[in-house]
């Protein structure tokens, strides 16, 4: 057993090299930027990498990456199962109607004509979102047809900015006015209306389609529940003062009666067509029944710690503390070793 795995400080893999040092698990850091990644890996078993969305490199060679490795009989995490729709909602939309999950009513337009007559017809508010982005990003409501008209020009004219400097220093701002980011923060945030990041500079503009979901109303919190493998476990956001956003509010409840088990049901029975290795779901309720908003196989490591248990798929309640990313290697090398068995 040899595992290969690319080091980023305050990724998933601080912790998976710490496991690997702890239980003697040999293995080797990369850099799968790298032009000979490939021959640096040819004699390990699995290849692991937290790419992120907003690191440029990653976005435009993580998916490919992994796939060819995966492809070439070495295991990877994340496969392709779980990270192909990985920061892209447009993507999620089909993928995850395409299997009847009970997504939020969504809707994407690649023609401006087709687009206009939906606004001219439909209800509001709604929810715009670009493709990627996380912690609310990117996202904003639509409250009148006017705003939906405008919004839905630049989407078919000059394209929106994947990174949003203003929104960015308002998210900053409005979490140290919250008590939890510090004034250096806010100064980061006055800084980015000026120097965009490697991201926006690279990052072309978002253009030639445009993405709305329904508003769904008297939410003040939403759950996320993530799923690794056989166990899953949940935090419960509550939405942002003077916002409909609960992503990156930082008001977190880790009391588990608060969450509706029926999510915890749904999770695990949508994981169990999309045969992801860790998939976190965003929920909210329509009248009591639980909607998926967007999902992802990654998310923030020291939100989580302080959850104080785990369902397992029997929906039974395990109490104790965790570490979520010994759970991925754990089910990797498990599988590499299944592998060796029937190949025996």
């Amino acid at each position: 057993m040899k595992i290969a795995i690319h080091p980023r400080l305050g990724s998933f893999s601080d912790r998976w090299i710490a496991f690997c040092k702890s239980k003697n698990i040999p293995f080797i850091e990369v850099n799968c930027c790298d032009s000979n990644i490939i021959e640096q890996i040819k004699d390990c078993d699995a290849l692991l990498w937290h790419h992120a969305h907003g690191t440029y490199p990653d976005i435009l060679l993580a998916k490919h990456l992994l796939y060819s490795v995966q492809n070439s009989g070495i295991f990877v995490f994340p496969d392709y199962n779980t990270c192909w729709h990985f920061d892209d909602k447009v993507s999620q939309k089909y993928l995850l109607e395409g299997i009847g999950a009970p997504l939020v009513p969504s809707y994407v337009f690649y023609e401006k004509k087709k687009a206009l007559e939906w606004a001219n017809s439909t209800s509001y508010p709604k929810v715009f979102k670009l493709r990627g982005g996380a912690g609310s990003a990117n996202v904003r409501l639509i409250k009148s047809k006017k705003q939906a008209f405008g919004t839905i020009n630049i989407a078919f004219g000059k394209g929106f900015s994947g990174f949003d400097r203003l929104g960015y220093f308002k998210d900053r701002y409005n979490k140290y006015k919250s008590g939890i980011d510090t004034f250096t923060g806010v100064l980061k945030g006055i800084a980015r209306i000026f120097i965009t990041t490697q991201f926006g500079r690279m990052h072309g503009r978002e253009k030639g389609y445009v993405y709305f979901q329904d508003f769904i109303p008297n939410n003040d919190y939403d759950t996320r529940i993530i799923v690794i493998g056989e166990r899953a476990f949940a935090i419960v956001r509550g939405v942002r003062k003077g916002d409909f956003r609960a992503s990156g509010s930082g008001k977190i409840s880790y009391d588990p009666a608060k969450v509706d088990l029926e999510m915890i049901k749904i999770a695990f029975d949508v994981n169990d067509k999309l045969k992801t290795q860790s998939i976190a779901f965003d929920f909210i309720l329509d009248d009591g029944k639980p909607l998926i908003v967007e999902i992802s196989y990654a998310y923030a490591i020291e939100a989580y710690d302080k959850c104080p248990g785990y369902w397992d798929k029997n929906l039974n309640w395990h109490e104790g503390q965790f570490n979520p990313q010994e759970w991925m290697i754990e089910n990797l090398i498990e599988q590499v070793e299944m592998s060796d068995r029937s190949n025996m």
